[in-house]
C-alpha cells in the first residue's frame, strides 16, 4: 500500500520501501510516465527548513504582543536540571541577604557622611599604616632596581626614569610612618637616633 505523497509528490511503497513519483496526466491529456526516485535522495521541497525561533518572533510581533522570544523560555523554564536550580536558589538567597543587609543599614545610618564616619572608626590605624607601608616598599624596591639598570648602562623609558627620581620622596614617607629607608618598623626611642645620622 502506497504512503501518503510528500510535498514533491514522491509516495514510498511500504511493502518494498521503493520510491517513486506515481503517473499522472498533464493538462493537454497527455500521460507523465512514473518515476522511480534512488534511495536517500530528498528533493529541496521535501527538505524541512531551518527555522529561526527569534526571526520569527519577530515577524509575528504584532500577533503576539510580547516579548520576542519570550513564549520559547516560558515552555524551557519547568525543564531546569539540578545544577541550575540549585544556582538559581544560592543567588535568590543572596538577594534576599543584601535586601535584609540594606533593610538594616537604613533606620541607623541615614546620612551618608555618618555612614563613612563609621567605617573610618572600624579600620585598625595600625593595619592602615602597615598597608601604606607595604606599598612604599614595593615602589622604592622597583625604583631601586631601575636605578640599578640605569648605572649599568641600560636605557630607561620617562616614566621610569620618573620613579628613579622619586626614591628620596619614597624613603621621606617612609620615615614619617615610622619605617627606616628598607623599609623596616623603627622603634620610637630608636627611629629618632637611627633618622638623625641619615639626615647629618
Amino acid at each position: 500500500m502506497p504512503s501518503e505523497p510528500t510535498k514533491s509528490g514522491i509516495v514510498t511503497d511500504e511493502t518494498s520501501g521503493d520510491r517513486h513519483i506515481p503517473e499522472s496526466v498533464r493538462a493537454d491529456g497527455s500521460t507523465r510516465k512514473a518515476i522511480k526516485i534512488r534511495p536517500g535522495y530528498r528533493p529541496p521541497e521535501d527538505v524541512e527548513l531551518y527555522k529561526n525561533r527569534t526571526a520569527e518572533g519577530f515577524r509575528n510581533r504584532g500577533k503576539t504582543g510580547g516579548v520576542i522570544g519570550a513564549e520559547g523560555l516560558k515552555k524551557a523554564q519547568p525543564a531546569e536540571t539540578p545544577a541550575a536550580s540549585a544556582a538559581s536558589n544560592k543567588n535568590a538567597k543572596r538577594r534576599e541577604a543584601r535586601k535584609k543587609a540594606k533593610e538594616s543599614d537604613q533606620p541607623e545610618a541615614a546620612p551618608a557622611a555618618d555612614s563613612k564616619a563609621v567605617q573610618a572608626e572600624e579600620v585598625d590605624p595600625e593595619v592602615e599604616r602597615e598597608k601604606k607601608a607595604r606599598n612604599l616598599r614595593k615602589k622604592l624596591k622597583q625604583a631601586r632596581d631601575l636605578k640599578d639598570k640605569k648605572e649599568g648602562g641600560e636605557a630607561l623609558l620617562p616614566e621610569q626614569i620618573a620613579k628613579v627620581i622619586k626614591i628620596n620622596e619614597l624613603v621621606r614617607e617612609l620615615a614619617a610612618l615610622g619605617f627606616d629607608a628598607e623599609g623596616e618598623p623603627t622603634t620610637s626611642t630608636d627611629g629618632d637616633l637611627a633618622e638623625k645620622p641619615k639626615d647629618g
